[in-house]
């Protein structure tokens, strides 16, 4: 049942990082090309889309499948030399980047956001170094 739940939670969290990693490119793109009305009237629909309907889906089911292993293979978190908690510290992280996503996904939706193009492109890499620093965690397990 372990590895049914180990590939549950990897199948999640790949989709779950697809919408991390995609819709501040489409933030890139709709601060951008403000100015072109038709485009940023697209660019709302697929932000929309991409956090409602694929990017909370796949955050409770990592989440959920997440918790779920801890369940089936119990962590003894005071002895195991700290990496579990780095990796939840990082987790933690991560899903107030993916709140806030969805806070400015919203701004963006009533034309309140004034971030650049730029302020975009730089908040893109957040999620990239936190999956790197996550992974690490788990497999390295250097602490």
């Amino acid at each position: 049942m372990y590895q049914w739940a180990l590939w549950f939670h990897i199948i999640s969290m790949v989709s779950w990082f697809a919408v991390l990693f995609y819709l501040p490119r489409l933030f890139v793109y709709h601060a951008e090309h403000a100015d072109n009305e038709g485009y940023v009237k697209v660019t709302k629909i697929m932000e929309f889309k991409l956090y409602q309907y694929i990017g909370v889906p796949a955050f409770w089911a990592t989440l959920i499948s997440g918790v779920w292993l801890i369940y089936l293979y119990p962590v003894n978190i005071f002895s195991t030399g700290g990496w579990f908690h780095a990796k939840l510290a990082f987790l933690v992280i991560l899903i107030v980047y993916f709140f806030s996503l969805g806070m400015i996904r919203k701004k963006l939706e009533n034309n309140t956001c004034n971030k650049s193009g730029k302020f975009f492109r730089f908040y893109n890499e957040v999620p990239t170094i936190l999956l790197l620093l996550i992974v690490a965690m788990v497999v390295v397990k250097p602490f």
